[in-house]
């Protein structure tokens, strides 16, 4: 679901003195152009700075991504945007967060970022999924595309993982990259980022090997069996053959659908 984005002055007045009460006088602000799951997405010039808000209208169908992002901060908040603040006034909820003064990744194949995105990987890999907070299984998100029930097993796992890698979830701030975008945090085995990324690697130019071999500089590569792969590949194919087909008119999904076939057919070839 594609959600339409608002800006500032669409809030409520309300609302927006809200905001005011917990970031003192806001001196201009700036709209997101980027991202689709977020009705407001703007950056807040404040008198102590920048922040960045984000939110949805209390009754979008999605309005519960929210709390989850909010509850998961604490534990990806080394290399996540800290959450400064939540509001819900029971039109809006809102979470304001600090502002990272970054770019999107690189992930072209001669691209110095790509060694900084494997390090948040590795790192993001070492997170167990907290225990106290309700998540998504990768095994249930990915129910549909298998072919084997019995393969969910290969999935499982107790890693916190984002799932999520568009280079517009990782930014690049002081030579390190910091991971946004938190409302879709999943459990499941720790290989299951990285392998995620390949399909971004692929699609940004690099070949079905080049690009595992970059997911292989990740440790928990290595914990991933063959059969594992083979089966997040077919089931990745499948998933954005279904996104790109339900947009047909926005290039970029066909571009991941085509580079998640490219990687399934190279596993199937047997490597």
């Amino acid at each position: 679901m594609v959600t339409m984005r608002l800006h500032w002055n669409d809030l409520p007045t309300a609302t927006r003195d809200a905001i005011t009460a917990r970031t003192g006088p806001i001196y201009a602000t700036r709209t997101a152009d980027k991202g689709l799951n977020s009705e407001i997405a703007a950056t807040l010039d404040t008198r102590t700075g920048r922040v960045f808000v984000k939110g949805l209208r209390c009754d979008h169908p999605r309005a519960w991504t929210q709390h989850r992002e909010a509850v998961i901060n604490p534990y990806v908040a080394p290399f996540a945007p800290r959450l400064l603040w939540r509001i819900d006034d029971g039109e809006w909820n809102l979470l304001g967060f600090e502002y990272l003064d970054g770019r999107p990744a690189d992930y072209s194949p001669s691209s110095p970022d790509l060694s900084l995105v494997a390090e948040a990987i590795i790192t993001l890999a070492s997170i167990s999924a907290p225990a106290d907070i309700e998540l998504k299984q990768i095994e249930q998100r990915l129910a549909d595309y298998l072919d084997d029930p019995e393969d969910a097993q290969l999935l499982r796992g107790d890693t916190l993982l984002h799932t999520d890698w568009t280079p517009d979830n990782v930014l690049i701030v002081d030579g390190a990259a910091r991971v946004v975008d938190w409302a879709w945090p999943t459990r499941g085995a720790a290989w299951i980022d990285a392998a995620c990324w390949v399909v971004w690697l692929i699609s940004a130019g690099h070949t079905p090997e080049a690009a595992e071999q970059w997911a292989a500089k990740t440790p928990a590569w290595a914990t991933a069996s063959a059969r594992a792969l083979d089966v997040f590949a077919t089931a990745q194919q499948r998933l954005w053959e279904g996104i790109a087909a339900d947009a047909p008119d926005v290039p970029w999904k066909r571009g991941l659908a085509d580079a998640a076939a490219s990687w399934s057919a190279y596993r199937r070839a047997g490597r």
